[in-house]
């Protein structure tokens, strides 16, 4: 046997880690580990290049697939038609249930950014999709409240860990696994035939890819994936995530090596701004505004966004748009002025000829609807509106420097309690968190640490006057802890403290690391960390 269970055996986790399931990740391993390790050293090698001052470009090699005009993508798969409103969250049990009948055509079920990866939440997580595609999932809450599912249910699209991260509840002669292939595998070889029992499939969306040669490992992946559990090629369909720089040059080629599996394109916004900061944040030319200002109408954001929807469509491909991360309050002004803010997000996108949307809450669920509503009417897409107009060059994409705004020093407390209490909640086992009326993820935690690094870096003056300085960022992290830990237990405040160490090392140290999550799921979550969690 090459593989070993290093996680604990909670209740029924027996029935997702079988043994032929296991035998099939273990190919999965076999045959795609290496690959994916190189590409993860190409992305270093690439991040060094643009310390060095290169910057990305349309690939010269690829410009024959971009400028033939005749290859298209697959036509929509069933379920998948419709994409006018996609709600998103992690795939725990009430979550389920409130996302399939929120009233969207689509929920993707995010074992990314927004769950926290302990063991208890990767495979609880496999075992509620079971459930909700058997239709004997349900849950009751504290209060004695009972949820259970409707009739009219949102078409599942599960979104697996990003290539960076690895697996440690599962080893494979003696190393972790790679959690894209865990995410991915145990969902294709448990619900696959269930969903195409019900007349759908088994469709995914695949975050932080960097290049076409990334999709084209996962077009490898998901040929080697149906001819092993014997399911027709083209079974599965995936959405790409184009939220990151690198990949916004290569949108026609990620779409191409996809093309029998493709779903279309997403505009995922928060990891697009995380990326270009990571990697041109040590260029002044590059520095950001408080996030709040860092909104989709400033030209490097509409570049992309216009760009996503032209491509898409000249491929037959579904162009989604980006998220509305509102959480309804109590208040009716607050929510009349968020929602009136979704509303104008909504109809910019609708109108650029984006198929549908994302929302985070199912509050937000009629908003978006009414808008693409309002566009689309009966039709299910605007596949047919090409955006033949638009040209969008390199230097528009990277025009950074033209986003207006400025630099506060309430932009950089907002970072500082953003980044504690997210990574917090992180280590306590969530992966999405309700902060200030806003769904935060790992993607806009990623973006407050960085943007602190950023101004740190370059000591960005402050609007009214001083800069950015290490001493600032550490008095206003005491202050955010000292809020954030009064009153609780010894065990919570030491978590608290453990994610302020995380935000010093991430945000403060000299050289800015790709990711928050990678060191702090070794040495905070697992082994040890997530064992404890999930056994707790």
């Amino acid at each position: 046997m090459r593989y070993e269970i290093i996680g604990p055996m909670a209740e029924r986790f027996d029935e997702v880690l079988t043994d032929a399931a296991l035998d099939f990740l273990v190919a999965l391993d076999s045959e795609f580990a290496a690959r994916r390790v190189a590409l993860l050293d190409t992305r270093r090698a690439r991040r060094d290049r643009y310390a060095t001052g290169q910057l990305p470009d349309f690939l010269p090699e690829t410009a024959a697939v971009r400028d033939d005009p005749t290859w298209q993508v697959a036509a929509p798969a069933p379920g998948l038609e419709d994409r006018r409103v996609e709600i998103t969250g992690p795939p725990d049990r009430k979550m389920t249930i409130n996302a399939l009948n929120s009233g969207a055509k689509v929920w993707l079920a995010d074992f990314e950014d927004a769950t926290a990866p302990t063991w208890q939440n990767v495979i609880s997580g496999q075992l509620n999709l079971i459930d909700a595609l058997d239709r004997r999932i349900d849950f009751t809450d504290a209060r004695g409240k009972r949820y259970a599912l409707g009739d009219d249910l949102a078409t599942i699209v599960v979104r697996p860990r990003g290539w960076h991260l690895v697996e440690k509840g599962i080893v494979v002669d003696g190393r972790p696994i790679s959690a894209s292939l865990v995410d991915f595998g145990l969902y294709l070889f448990h619900c696959a035939r269930r969903q195409l029992d019900a007349g759908k499939g088994p469709y995914f969306y695949l975050p932080k890819l960097e290049s076409h040669r990334e999709a084209r490992l996962w077009n490898d992946i998901f040929v080697f994936a149906q001819r092993y559990l014997g399911l027709p090629q083209g079974t599965i369909r995936a959405t790409t995530l184009i939220e990151t720089i690198t990949a916004a040059f290569e949108m026609e080629e990620i779409l191409y090596e996809l093309r029998e599996h493709s779903a279309g394109l997403n505009a995922g916004r928060w990891d697009y701004i995380f990326s270009i900061i990571k990697n041109f944040g040590q260029w002044p030319d590059f520095v950001l505004p408080d996030r709040a200002e860092v909104t989709m109408t400033v030209p490097f954001m509409r570049a992309y966004t216009e760009l996503l929807v032209r491509t898409c469509h000249r491929r037959g491909a579904h162009a989604i748009g980006g998220m509305a991360a509102f959480v309804p309050a109590r208040d009716p002004q607050v929510n009349e002025m968020a929602l009136s803010k979704v509303r104008a997000d909504k109809q910019r996108e609708a109108g650029d000829g984006f198929d549908g949307s994302w929302v985070a809450h199912p509050g937000l669920v009629a908003t978006c609807r009414e808008v693409f509503d309002a566009v689309l009417g009966e039709r299910p897409n605007q596949l047919d509106r090409r955006r033949d107009e638009v040209t969008v060059t390199a230097a528009e994409l990277l025009s950074v420097d033209k986003t207006p705004g400025q630099v506060t020093e309430a932009g950089v407390r907002a970072n500082v309690a953003v980044a504690l209490r997210y990574i917090d909640a992180w280590l306590g086992g969530a992966g999405a968190v309700a902060l200030w009326n806003l769904m935060e993820d790992a993607a806009t935690a990623e973006i407050a640490r960085c943007q602190l690094w950023q101004w740190l870096h370059h000591g960005t003056p402050l609007a009214g006057g001083g800069a950015v300085t290490e001493e600032l960022v550490r008095s206003m992290l005491a202050e955010e802890l000292a809020t954030v830990t009064e009153g609780r237990a010894d065990a919570e405040r030491e978590r608290a403290e453990q994610a302020a160490r995380i935000v010093e090392e991430t945000a403060l140290g000299e050289d800015l690391p790709s990711f928050f999550t990678t060191s702090a799921y070794a040495r905070h979550l697992g082994p040890a960390r997530a064992l404890a969690l999930a056994a707790g």
